[in-house]
């Protein structure tokens, strides 16, 4: 974060007995009628992808067929992905974390509603990071790559831990993406975890740097419940935009303490309870989406946003963002706010 707003957040940590604005904040009042949550329209782009002609399978039709290896094995490969693990839910606890290799022009996971992938409480469940060697170098332009494309739908992510992944600055307990883009429709997130404290780190769920184009990762029709990390427990990410529709966060705590730089004598960390937005020109939609019963123990219990060189934007339109508490600082209830423009439309902040 650069010096300007490391110096207004101190200063908002310095002054808080209640609700304060730092310098650059623009709260604007609600617009229009704040009638509850309500779904809207989804653009195109940013709906389900069409998998009744997979590319390849998980499983021959049996439980026991779905393995960790075999989703391992698709994802590497990439293309659209199905699973054939019987007529019932079924959870495949992953023995390795599964990642896209950087050579795929896609990768689309869709579980038909009916398949978890867990981490088991013990590791990340998908890793797409253009910039790592690891996965095939494809350009010196890494953190601008077109592709590869990242779609979940219809799935739940379960008990996914990052927990001690430094790479990249680590978070993404269940999904870690940099580069390429990143798709969430119909997905379930609920239980994930990364590491406890620090700066900057964060996304119990999901944690994105870089995206191309500076084009919006989507979040369509999800859930995201019981994330527990060092800064936003749901989604997290530096230098990139979000467009979140029809949405729920519940129960995400950001459980840091110092928040960002960390003040002396503390680790750092603390803010966005659901959602962590820090970078320079970005820009934040929140859409027909609900978020209730989230923590921060500094800023931001529902959202932080911090664009350093105050050219983003954050929008909340036809949502509804009630008990979300922040400990230390915020400049609307549930947000904390530190860019060009904030409009709060047809929405319920409280």
């Amino acid at each position: 974060m650069h010096r300007l707003a490391t110096l207004a957040l101190a200063l908002l940590a310095l002054l808080l007995s209640g609700p304060v604005t730092g310098p650059g904040a623009v709260a604007s009042p609600a617009i229009g009628p704040a009638d509850g949550v309500r779904a809207v329209p989804v653009p195109a782009e940013a709906g389900a992808v069409d998998t009744s002609d997979p590319d390849r399978w998980v499983g021959n039709g049996t439980p026991q067929s779905c393995t960790s290896r075999a989703v391992v094995r698709a994802v590497a490969a990439g293309g659209v992905i199905g699973f054939r693990c019987g007529p019932d839910p079924v959870t495949i606890e992953l023995r390795k974390t599964a990642k896209v290799v950087n050579t795929s022009r896609r990768v689309v996971l869709d579980g038909g509603g009916l398949v978890t992938l867990s981490g088991g409480g013990e590791r990340r469940i998908l890793y797409q990071n253009t910039c790592d060697p690891k996965q095939t170098w494809t350009t010196s332009h890494c953190n601008d790559q077109a592709k590869p494309r990242l779609v979940l739908q219809h799935l739940t992510l379960a008990d996914g831990n990052a927990t001690g992944e430094r790479a990249d600055g680590g978070g993404g307990g269940a999904v870690f993406v940099r580069g390429g883009r990143l798709k969430i429709v119909d997905v379930t997130f609920t239980g994930n975890r990364c590491d406890r404290t620090g700066p900057d780190l964060g996304g119990a769920a999901v944690r994105v740097l870089d995206q191309h184009r500076d084009q919006p990762a989507y979040v369509v029709d999800s859930t995201f419940t019981g994330g527990r990390c060092s800064n936003g427990s749901a989604l997290s990410s530096i230098g990139v935009s979000w467009e979140v529709y029809n949405s729920t966060f519940t129960d995400n705590r950001a459980i840091g303490r110092g928040a960002n730089p960390a003040r002396s004598g503390t680790p750092g960390g603390g803010s966005g309870g659901a959602i962590y937005a820090d970078g320079n020109d970005f820009h934040v939609l929140v859409a027909g989406t609900s978020i209730t019963g989230n923590v921060a123990r500094e800023g931001g219990g529902a959202i932080f946003f911090v664009s350093n060189d105050r050219t983003g934007t954050l929008t909340v339109r036809s949502s509804t963002l009630s008990d979300n508490p922040s400990l230390g600082f915020e400049t609307d209830p549930g947000i904390f706010f530190l860019g060009r423009r904030q409009r709060l439309v047809d929405s319920v902040v409280e």
